[in-house]
């Protein structure tokens, strides 16, 4: 009976452990016996034809009679009856050239092979002599210059970025960071008639993504000389803790922890003296710095505590505090406590602009809910003390908290989330669809019911949208299955936003002269999420093969759906407009992320189509937006942020300008071609 292919790792393993011997070299067989053979290229599937190169040298036919030694071991006929018709070459020509040269030729004739044989396969995957070479010149080439300029191109886990058909660049997996692909830098220089600079449009890191490193380790060396293990004076705690009672909007929309059980964690933090502490004791003491370092930089906060002397904190430095604990929470069991702190930790990096440090901390926090069971949602059965329900609620909280984060994260990097939706129940808390357009700003409200940062309603359908349009199972839908979809997360958004009361339903459309009535800083963050929606959802369209082709009328269609892309991109910096003047200070790194993907679109609509009147709409929808950003963000903003800006704005500025040499460009083009014309008809 012939072997099953998922027998094929385990041949691998059998052979390693069996026919590897450092007692006796093995022998070299001129031919393989028809099992054997078989076991080869031509009955692997792609993945398991790729770690068959890795392992080429494992599977080889032993030859011995009556039986192979894989023949024997599976009870199979061993015979030799194939027709060999490959010749081996002459030991004067394998004498000709140096080994080395013999295998990387040879590794460049497998990787074309594979290519034309399993095109879904990614080319990075293929790309063994790249890997080769980055092995052999690791130690060689350490210079951080060298690998910060060139690490888009060598990111091997992407996600492509298309639009009308085209693909332009990627967001790498691995960094968030979109850069262009070759094909993009042609199109971009085409459409232009500019040689554009790598470094503006695919820069080390993407636009809105803080750079910490440098700060950190100055951080870090400052805070070498302090005991870590010391916690906040105790008066600080208690300062923060009974301004965040104080603030209903804060604990609305941030619910991280619940003020009676806060106060058993600062008891138990502060139990022992500061230079040691007990086993599961971590948790408590990196869950007060965490919520300290966090709660000190929202502006409602520090309205409260100003006046104080206390008021003055470091939360940077006490965020560092907060994570050189984290290596002694994570050999805790899991608790309340230690899920608080890596929350509040991914929240503080979120609003700080390290999307790196987000990343992972997200992924932390998810795991210890899991552990938790905060994702099963199953209320407490019986009679349960007032301190178990509250328990219950605190880890909710933190599980929609992380939920939203995820599907947040997820679209600013291009990773997939980490929370599976099939695997938690995304039943909403009691009384949210209620209360979660309630204004938590206003001055009479006493409610201090979650409402969470982001709508729990668009992160389920954000999660949707990447698990039927950018999962890596997606790439494989035909254009009707990828356009059903779309039409189907499509009436959902609808269905969401129909609910919605009248005074907070976003518009369809928002233009430049329109105005919101309602105006405040929730309903910024629910029409930034609500346009980023309808954006992801209709830009999938630019994945369709239809484009290529030309299929005449179902070009129209996805070109209808890519319009309403274009048009949420251009909403979003419209409506951001006419909110400037209720967002808050310190917003930057949390509202970034919204026009600069607007922008892009733009950009990549305008390059498509210069000539539409509505291109010079959209030229002029970028220089405002361009003013229009530098406005808002750089009120308050910290010295040491004023760089990290000045990179947003240099991004921002060679769009623009790119822009406006593709119209400029096509407008010769066209006003040559009528000169010519009227020419030759005369």
């Amino acid at each position: 009976m012939k072997p099953a292919r998922d027998d094929h790792p385990l041949f691998l393993l059998y052979c390693t452990i069996f026919m590897h011997s450092d007692d006796e070299p093995r022998k070299r067989t001129a031919r393989a016996c028809d099992s054997c053979y078989r076991q080869k290229v031509g009955d692997l599937t792609p993945l398991h034809l790729v770690a068959y190169l890795s392992l080429v040298k494992l599977i080889k036919c032993d030859a011995a009679q009556p039986q192979c030694e894989w023949c024997s071991h599976h009870n199979l006929p061993c015979t030799y009856d194939r027709v060999v018709t490959r010749k081996r070459k002459t030991r004067d020509d394998d004498s000709a050239q140096p080994k080395a040269s013999r295998l990387s030729e040879r590794i460049s004739r497998i990787e074309q092979a594979l290519a034309n044989s399993f095109p879904e396969l990614d080319a990075a995957t293929l790309d063994f002599s790249q890997m080769q070479t980055l092995d052999e010149n690791t130690t060689a080439s350490s210079s951080p210059s060298t690998t910060s300029s060139h690490l888009p191109s060598t990111v091997t886990s992407t996600v492509g970025v298309h639009f009308a058909g085209r693909e332009l660049g990627a967001i790498s997996l691995l960094t968030g960071i979109p850069f262009l692909l070759p094909e993009g830098q042609e199109w971009v220089q085409a459409r232009t008639g500019q040689t554009i600079s790598r470094d503006n449009l695919s820069p080390a890191r993407a636009p809105w993504e803080k750079e910490r490193g440098q700060s950190t380790n100055n951080l870090f060396n400052n805070l070498s000389n302090q005991n870590m293990f010391e916690l906040p004076d105790w008066r600080v705690v208690r300062l923060y803790l009974e301004a965040y009672k104080k603030s209903f909007v804060m604990q609305r929309l941030f619910p991280i922890v619940d003020p009676d059980l806060f106060e058993e964690t600062i008891t138990s933090a502060y139990k022992q003296p500061h230079s040691s502490f007990s086993h599961g004791q971590a948790s408590s003491r990196a869950c007060v710095i965490a919520f300290l370092a966090f709660v000190a930089r929202l502006p409602p906060i520090k309205e409260f505590v100003m006046n104080s002397p206390l008021g003055e904190v470091d939360y940077d430095a006490l965020a560092i505090k907060a994570q050189f604990f984290l290596t002694q929470v994570l050999q805790e069991p899991a608790s309340l406590e230690g899920a608080q702190a890596v929350t509040i930790l991914t929240l503080f990096e979120l609003s700080s602009g390290n999307m790196r440090a987000t990343n992972y901390f997200a992924a932390i926090a998810a795991r210890f809910l899991f552990m938790l069971g905060a994702n099963l949602g199953d209320p407490p059965q019986g009679n349960q003390s007032i301190r178990a329900e509250k328990r219950y609620r605190a880890l909710r909280n933190l599980f929609w908290i992380c939920y939203t984060l995820d599907k947040d994260i997820c679209m600013r990097t291009g990773q997939p989330p980490t929370i599976a939706d099939e695997n938690c129940d995304l039943t909403l808390p009691p009384g949210y669809t209620e209360r979660a357009f309630m204004d938590p700003e206003s001055e009479d409200s006493t409610n201090v019911e979650p409402i969470f940062p982001f709508d729990l309603r668009l992160s389920v359908i954000k999660s949707r949208a990447h698990s039927t349009l950018y999962s890596v199972s997606s790439l494989k839908k035909s254009d009707a299955e990828l356009l059903k979809s779309i039409r189907e997360l499509d009436d959902e958004l609808e269905k969401w936003r129909a609910a919605v009361p009248a005074h907070w339903r976003p518009t369809m459309s928002f233009a430049q002269d329109a105005s919101d009535p309602n105006v405040s800083m929730h309903s910024v963050m629910l029409r930034m999420n609500y346009y980023l929606c309808m954006s992801i959802i209709h830009q999938a369209s630019s994945r369709c093969k239809s484009w290529v082709n030309g299929s005449g009328g179902l070009v129209d269609g996805i070109s209808s759906s890519l319009t309403l892309s274009v048009e949420a991109s251009r909403s979003t910096l419209c409506y951001l407009e006419s909110a400037e003047h209720v967002l808050v200070d310190g917003v930057f790194w949390t509202l970034i992320f919204y026009p600069m993907s607007a922008l892009l679109t733009i950009f990549c609509s305008i390059l498509q189509n210069p000539l539409d009147p509505r291109s010079r709409d959209d030229m002029g929808l970028l220089r405002v937006a361009t003013v229009m950003m530098r406005r808002i963000f750089t009120r308050k903003l910290p010295e040491n942020e004023v760089a990290q800006f000045k990179l947003v704005a240099d991004f921002v500025v060679e769009l623009k300008r790119l822009a406006e040499c593709a119209i400029d460009k096509a407008w010769r083009e066209q006003s040559a071609g009528s000169v010519s014309s009227n020419f030759l008809s005369n």
